[in-house]
């Protein structure tokens, strides 16, 4: 690797769930955010190193399943590839709009799980029933989520911040681990027990085809965590309810705390990068990861060392420099 420049409602999955979440996933829709919310810096002052991750074709194998372009470079069946692919796009949706209230929230994606919290007047919500309180209704006659700046009123708000504590509470409850290997989400009715196994097996069928490329990923990210003066930062294309969806799927909740996952599907990467840099200060030192042009572009802008992954020996030389504290 080369280290250059140093409750819930129940709702159904929609027809245009694969056009919904390659088009979350490609990243393509750019405009401008509405808030500029930020979550108050960590309170230790031991932290010296910030490592900020790209999501999909970097720690998770996901749209290059989906063209075919994985098995082709590595000499696997195409139509397979393809087929893990749709079925790993189907549970993601399943799991965002069943749980995670994206039927709701596709339209007022945010970069931040509390980029509305101050529209939150902290009600309680044990009781609160989310599909007859008239926000989907609202929301898709109005357009009131889109990119045009446009907002709801007062009560709309309320209910729209609402839905995000919800999604937070869901992922905080659902993201440790327990018995090692598998996330939380698979034993205590997220998914439920058809869909649980139903799941471990297409993760199991996935990472023998990319030939264990979550498990090197994984490492890193384990390694990182587990020092006391470094933080891993998620930065992603995908729309953030679809991100915190394959986030517990993978079982990376322990890694990346909710906080610590950014969305950059409305402002771009660059733009996340500076928010990381505002939250957290200039004296620590960042590490970019990540496949792709924008993050390393973002990267160079702001004089971000950074570490491309492209194979699986570049992940591997990525664990072997943390262990080595290169990094």
């Amino acid at each position: 690797a080369e280290y250059s420049t140093i409750h819930s409602p129940s709702t159904p999955i929609k027809d245009s769930d694969s056009d919904r979440l390659r088009r979350s996933s490609d990243g393509k829709s750019r405009g401008r955010g509405r808030r500029n919310n930020n979550p108050s810096p960590p309170p230790d002052s031991d932290l010296e190193r910030v490592f900020i991750w790209d999501l999909d074709e970097t720690i998770i194998i996901f749209h290059s399943l989906l063209t075919g372009s994985y098995a082709n470079r590595y000499g696997r069946d195409p139509p397979t590839s393809v087929s893990l692919g749709l079925r790993m796009e189907e549970m993601i949706f399943n799991l965002a709009d069943t749980h995670l209230f994206f039927n709701d929230l596709e339209e007022c994606d945010q970069v931040h799980i509390d980029d509305v919290s101050s529209d939150d007047n902290g009600q309680d919500l044990s009781t609160y029933n989310f599909g007859t309180d008239g926000f989907p209704a609202a929301a898709t006659s109005a357009n009131l989520c889109l990119a045009t700046g446009v907002r709801g009123g007062v009560d709309w708000m309320r209910k729209l911040a609402f839905r995000y504590r919800r999604v937070k509470e869901i992922y905080n409850t659902y993201k440790n681990n327990v018995g090692g290997k598998y996330a939380l989400i698979y034993s205590t009715g997220l998914l439920g027990p058809a869909k649980r196994e139903a799941w471990l097996q297409l993760r199991a069928e996935i990472e023998a085809l990319t030939d264990s490329w979550l498990t090197l990923a994984l490492k890193a990210l384990t390694l990182i965590h587990s020092r006391t003066n470094c933080v891993n930062i998620l930065v992603t294309t995908t729309q953030l309810i679809p991100a915190l969806a394959k986030v517990l799927l993978y079982g990376l909740g322990v890694v990346f705390p909710i906080e610590n996952i950014y969305s950059a599907t409305k402002i771009g990467k660059e733009s996340c990068f500076e928010r990381i840099i505002q939250r957290f200060g200039r004296k620590v030192v960042y590490v970019v990861i990540g496949d792709g042009v924008e993050e390393e572009q973002g990267a160079k802008k702001h004089a971000m060392p950074f570490w491309r992954i492209s194979s699986h020996s570049d992940l591997m030389a990525l664990h072997h420099a943390l262990e080595l504290e290169y990094l």
